[in-house]
């Protein structure tokens, strides 16, 4: 073995167990008894320490090229490696051009090269006009094609109408590609009042919980219909976690996902003013919180992404505190797994739930068989996690490229000491040279669970 790791203690698909871990060539090549491996490097984890696979978050706004004064590849990735994420998936919009074919999916890559320290694949975009340009990103190694219903935020990347979001369906059955959705309702939203003023109260009656149920009962409807692989993006809303329950039971294939954000957060106790917490969809009342951690623990919603979507301090317009003109999106790469895991424990989870939910299930959804276990042939991600240490955030100390932290002075309990990247350990000095690679989908991808949860 190139690397041994011995661990008192070690998540793996079996459940959390005692165990050493061999790593030949960047992957996993024997899980054993405790002490039973040796190799050319031995790791012995502390007492307070637990050996956890790399966590993989499928849904990352890098914003590079084009607004990389809101985040980049090379702050991005480090921040994601600092918080034992190991694999992202970079989202199609933010980034200028964004990616809605080929030639701009090119343009990215590039400008991803050599600044990665940690796994990036890619999503494409489905927007108006571009249903030729489907087939020939999903070829090009997609992992599938984001949509909104509504307007995204930047102009640049328009929403699709009822029409166009059958069309990209029925074009994505074709080849059996993964339509994902930001699922709010556009009429529904229009017919709320207005976001403005500093009040959060208002900016949540702004996004009211019946724009999400209307959009995800729209697009369930539409997979019964064609039949297409439908993912619901960062479920906000718990009364419509039984549209999905009902949907998956009848046999559409839908996968839903939620965020650390609206699992801490509650709207209760936003101040008014603190535009750091606007999101889209918004974090709304404690009751509607505990819903989606029984959505969890149900397995109703598969797995928990950061939604990483940061911008510039003056963005957030923290000079006037207003929720209507403040951008909408949370920066929590680095945090998401302290944050889920002190609101988990809290609640009877385990460590093992953690990872089903932010690294086993994230890598199935998006068909990366070697990414997000411990298990003999994965890839040899791993994260050294001290679960009973805690800490304050200081947003000043994290790696996001701008000091923009809802988190910022929440205490949460577990600390990331240490990530490897394919029997790598990663090296987030600065001047560190960074050795993440693209990955790309696997035609041999896990399909999306339908009639069980």
């Amino acid at each position: 073995m190139d690397l041994v790791f011995h661990a008192a203690r070690a998540v793996t698909p079996d459940g959390e167990r005692s165990c050493s871990v061999g790593v030949s060539d960047g992957r996993i090549a024997a899980v054993d008894d405790y002490g039973a491996l040796s190799g050319d490097r031995v790791v012995e984890l502390r007492e307070d320490e637990v050996l956890l696979p790399g966590l993989v978050d499928t849904h990352v706004h890098v914003n590079d090229p084009g607004r990389s004064d809101w985040e980049g590849f090379d702050t991005a990735t480090r921040a994601a490696a600092a918080g034992g994420v190991t694999t992202i998936v970079d989202m199609p919009l933010n980034c200028l051009p964004p990616t809605v074919d080929v030639a701009s999916l090119d343009v990215k890559r590039r400008a991803a090269e050599g600044r990665i320290a940690v796994d990036v694949g890619f999503w494409g975009g489905a927007v108006p006009g571009n249903r030729g340009e489907l087939r020939p990103l999903h070829d090009a190694g997609v992992f599938g094609f984001k949509c909104f219903l509504l307007h995204s935020g930047v102009d640049e990347f328009a929403p699709l109408d009822e029409t166009g979001l059958e069309e990209a369906m029925r074009e994505l059955a074709e080849f059996d590609g993964l339509l994902i959705v930001h699922a709010e309702d556009a009429d529904t939203i229009e017919g709320a009042p207005a976001a403005h003023g500093r009040a959060y109260t208002d900016f949540l009656g702004s996004r009211p919980s019946a724009a999400e149920n209307t959009a995800i009962a729209r697009v369930l409807d539409l997979a019964r219909r064609t039949g297409a692989r439908v993912h619901i993006l960062h479920l906000a809303a718990g009364d419509a976690v039984p549209l999905v329950a009902q949907a998956r039971a009848d046999g559409v294939r839908v996968t839903a996902e939620t965020c650390p954000h609206y699992l801490s957060f509650v709207a209760e106790e936003i101040r008014d003013g603190a535009t750091e917490f606007k999101c889209c969809p918004p974090i709304r009342e404690a009751g509607n919180r505990e819903e989606l951690w029984r959505a969890l623990g149900d397995g109703v919603i598969d797995c928990v992404v950061t939604d990483h979507s940061p911008c510039t301090p003056e963005l957030k317009r923290f000079d006037t505190g207003d929720f209507g003109d403040a951008w909408g999106g949370i920066a929590g790469l680095q945090v998401g797994l302290p944050a889920v895991w002190t609101g988990a424990r809290s609640r009877g989870f385990t460590l093992d739930d953690v990872v089903r939910w932010m690294a086993q299930r994230p890598a199935e959804q998006v068909g990366l068989a070697s990414k997000g276990r411990i298990a003999v042939g994965c890839d040899a991600d791993f994260a050294v996690f001290a679960p009973d240490e805690a800490f304050v955030v200081d947003r000043t100390r994290l790696r996001h490229r701008n000091p923009v932290s809802a988190y910022h002075e929440r205490a949460l309990a577990g600390v990331v000491r240490a990530s490897w990247l394919r029997g790598r350990e990663i090296n987030l000095e600065h001047g560190a040279e960074p050795f993440g690679e693209f990955l790309s989908r696997e035609e041999s991808a896990v399909p999306v669970r339908s009639g069980q949860h």
